[in-house]
């Protein structure tokens, strides 16, 4: 069982997608996990055959335990199949009384990477202009319907298994009622469809474990707690704001999209993210993670994007490489991202891998955020709510589209001036779209 969270003691497994046998990848999703931020794809990090399966479907396991054990091939030395905390010694489960298996020799420990979402943003991109200023081209923003999680129908919240096992029953996913996390469908759920419709005389089978609930609210709330005191503990915030005239920006975005169908058109959010991402990837400084006692400096930047779930509560999901992406790319990413999301379907290394993330506080919210940091990042951007705002031009003043951007930054990496160079480079990056 990976560590997802500094504050994650435990998990719940719901669901295997594979089974002894099977050959595994690096990458491949072969366990789901329910934790306090809902539905989570357990990734293999090893390439191999499964060999043995140690947990089972309902189990609550401490992070470090063992789920399963897989081979490099047959003789060969066995694999964890997620890395995590050495294992515990085998604990009193609620599994079926048989001999508990023995415990393979755990992979090297690795540093616990906590997930919670940082500051108080409660959406990922800033909003439309205000309506008092109806010459100006208001921009667009991610909160449109272009990141709903419906954007497929029934598969957009279906985990792997369940969507494998309804198409080789040929059932439709859209028919199956979900007990998983925002109603995701999961394999229990489509064998119990499958039972109730096969014996439509019959009453329903009894099940011996109650329906599992949605997401827990009151449990994330709790965990991004734990994380966000211990960021403030444990972190020297620096704090910097700058206001970056967008006014460029949304007519450059306003223009490109005239031209585009609204399912290929673009947002201010994407842009916002774009012009962070490819600013962090030269200010080393900010784009990382503080662990064992040091700095590790990224040469890659994973971008965690700021999501607001629908019902409440943050996550934080990073979009890898993000610096490398062209606008449509990093689009299309962002939908994939949100959807995911609000839908219960991440992955673990989405949770872990983030360098440094982007919040916003969206089209209606503050002018200004400041967050804090996300663990073990070291440093988080915010953008305000975009105003109408005088604005010197020239020899003039005129009504401009402006944001205000703001830096929270860890003082054991950075300080200021290291800060203020990233807010400028983002400030110049949104002067110049096209560029982007």
């Amino acid at each position: 069982m990976p560590s997802l969270g500094a504050d994650m003691e435990s998990a719940k497994l719901v669901e295997w997608t594979v089974k002894p046998g099977d050959t595994v990848t690096r990458g491949q999703v072969v366990a789901v996990v329910e934790t306090q931020k809902g539905a989570i794809e357990i990734e293999c990090f090893e390439d191999g055959i499964v060999e043995r399966i140690d947990a089972q479907v309902g189990d609550t396991l401490a992070v470090g335990e063992p789920l399963a054990v897989i081979g490099a091939a047959a003789g060969s030395p066995q694999l964890g199949v997620a890395s995590g905390k050495p294992a515990r010694p085998a604990r009193k489960a609620q599994r079926p009384p048989s001999p508990p298996p023995e415990v393979p020799e755990p992979p090297p420990e690795r540093p616990e990477e906590p997930r919670e979402v940082p500051g108080e943003a409660p959406r990922e991109v800033p909003g439309e202009a205000p309506e008092e200023t109806p010459t100006l081209p208001p921009p667009e923003f991610p909160e449109q319907p272009a990141f709903s999680s419906a954007t497929a129908e029934g598969a957009a919240s279906a985990s792997p298994a369940a969507r494998r096992r309804a198409a080789d029953a040929g059932v439709s996913l859209g028919v199956v009622s979900g007990s998983g996390p925002g109603g995701a469908v999961l394999l229990e759920d489509v064998e119990r469809h499958l039972v109730v419709s096969r014996a439509p005389d019959a009453s329903p089978p009894v099940e011996n474990r109650p329906p599992r609930s949605g997401l827990d609210i009151g449990a994330m709330r709790k965990a991004i707690a734990a994380a966000m005191v211990r960021s403030k503990r444990e972190i020297p915030h620096y704090y910097l704001s700058h206001q970056i005239n967008l006014q460029a920006a949304a007519d450059w975005l306003a223009a490109t999209n005239q031209t585009r169908a609204p399912e290929e058109r673009l947002l201010m959010g994407t842009l916002l993210l774009r012009a962070c991402a490819v600013a962090a990837a030269n200010s080393p400084d900010l784009n990382g993670q503080f662990t064992g006692g040091a700095f590790v400096p990224s040469a890659a930047v994973h971008a965690g994007l700021v999501v607001a779930l629908r019902g409440g509560g943050l996550i934080a999901p990073a979009i890898r490489d993000a610096d490398t992406l062209g606008l449509d790319a990093l689009m299309a990413a962002m939908r994939d991202v949100v959807a995911r999301a609000r839908g219960g379907r991440l992955r673990n290394s989405e949770l872990t891998d983030g360098t440094i993330t982007v919040s916003s506080m969206g089209e209606t919210g503050a002018e200004a955020l400041f967050g804090v940091i996300y663990p073990p990042q070291v440093a988080i951007v915010g953008f305000g709510a975009p105003r109408i705002r005088p604005w010197v031009v020239g020899a003039a003043v005129e009504p401009r589209l402006v944001v205000t951007a703001t830096l929270s930054a860890d003082h054991r990496v950075s300080d200021g001036r290291r800060g203020a160079r990233l807010l400028i480079e983002i400030d110049r990056l949104l002067k110049e779209p096209e560029q982007l």
